[in-house]
């Protein structure tokens, strides 16, 4: 029995549909190396990612799924990687610009709130889609509760997953831009640095602890959580160094970014077709408005204009970390915003898409 959920936790059941990976990762394989003549950030993200929804839309049959173990793995390692950017000096950054972090962070979690009251008002999406829809972060967290609270989780996610897919996009794209304009190349991709092994040992060992410990416990968002502020402690009080060679982190990267895109299977983007220009024209507006802060955060606390367009930038933590890992910015004010937003969000949003629900008179009833 044990033996069983083993294999299905990491894909390897009788039905694995072997031709659809084989062509998944060729697929793959093809963008990144597109996009990497380009020099564009996060090409290992954004390659699987949009291979993954090729085949999602064009397969006739059900498409293959992102075994749950190594996904849950790799989030964890990109919770690391994101603590080996946090050194202690980071502690002090938050606390002295604590008002500024509020302040950000909550005027996007209002403008998105706003953005899904105006959809639920508008009947745009059945009953609370909406409001769990527009939640700028913590988007498996939003999925869970609006199943339980009688929302369609199917619209929750493609409305969630629709976000980070854009939001990914354009942070990469501006970030190439960015780097254009500025003269600075991006640094060559090195998939097989030399390797310090005791301390891969270590990191990959806390990684699969990590994305256990989270599961076992269901803590919501723990697979990022848990390893960002393990990572931070022990890195910071030099108790582990945090190795992650480039070929462990382009499988993690192709490993979210195809969990991303095959959740954009056809039965989703036709039961969601006639919503999907107002759902696209909300998610824009969003990151328009999230750009005006960055472009705020700039002139009042004189952030670079790509670091502040990273910490703005609404939802998809994991994926805005991989681009700003890529590029030449701040990483921990980066990590530092977007962390805080989705600490917030995952304590209050399912609270506050609620509260938003029973004020449109909409509130479904727990299942």
């Amino acid at each position: 029995m044990l033996l069983k959920e083993i294999r299905r936790g990491f894909g390897l059941g009788p039905r694995a549909g072997l031709p659809q990976w084989v062509v998944l990762l060729v697929l793959s394989i093809a963008i990144v190396v597109v996009l990497e003549q380009f020099a564009l950030p996060a090409s290992l993200l954004i390659g699987p990612m949009a291979a993954a929804i090729a085949l999602a839309l064009l397969s006739q049959q059900r498409s293959v799924a992102v075994p749950r173990w190594p996904l849950l793995f790799s989030q964890s390692l990109v919770g690391f990687m994101m603590a080996r950017s946090i050194t202690p000096d980071i502690i002090g950054t938050m606390a002295a610009d604590a008002p500024l972090f509020l302040t950000m962070v909550i005027a996007v979690i209002l403008v998105s709130a706003t953005l899904g009251w105006l959809l639920t008002r508008w009947q745009v999406l059945p009953g609370t889609t909406a409001v769990w829809g527009s939640s700028p972060g913590a988007a498996s967290a939003m999925v869970i509760m609006a199943e339980a609270y009688g929302a369609d989780a199917r619209l929750v996610a493609f409305m969630q997953y629709l976000r980070v897919v854009f939001v990914a996009v354009a942070a990469s794209l501006v970030a190439r831009l960015w780097a254009e304009a500025d003269g600075v190349e991006p640094p060559p991709l090195i998939l097989f640095p030399a390797v310090q092994w005791g301390a891969f040992a270590a990191t990959v060992s806390l990684t699969a602890l990590c994305a256990f410990v989270a599961t076992r416990f269901r803590i919501q968002g723990g697979t990022i959580i848990l390893p960002l502020v393990i990572g931070s402690l022990l890195q910071g009080f030099g108790l582990l160094t945090i190795e992650l060679p480039m070929w462990l982190l382009a499988a993690s990267y192709a490993l979210i970014g195809w969990s991303i895109g095959l959740r954009f299977t056809r039965p989703i983007l036709m039961h969601a077709a006639r919503a999907l220009p107002r759902v696209a024209g909300s998610t824009l507006l969003l990151m328009s408005l999230c750009g005006c802060m960055a472009f705020v955060l700039t002139k009042v606390a004189g952030v670079d204009p790509l670091t502040a367009y990273l910490a703005t930038s609404p939802g998809g933590a994991d994926s805005v970390a991989i681009i700003a890992a890529s590029s030449d910015v701040d990483l921990p004010f980066v990590m530092a915003m977007q962390t805080g937003r989705f600490l917030i969000i995952l304590f209050t949003g399912p609270m506050l898409a609620r509260f938003i629900a029973r004020r449109t008179g909409l509130v479904e009833s727990p299942a």
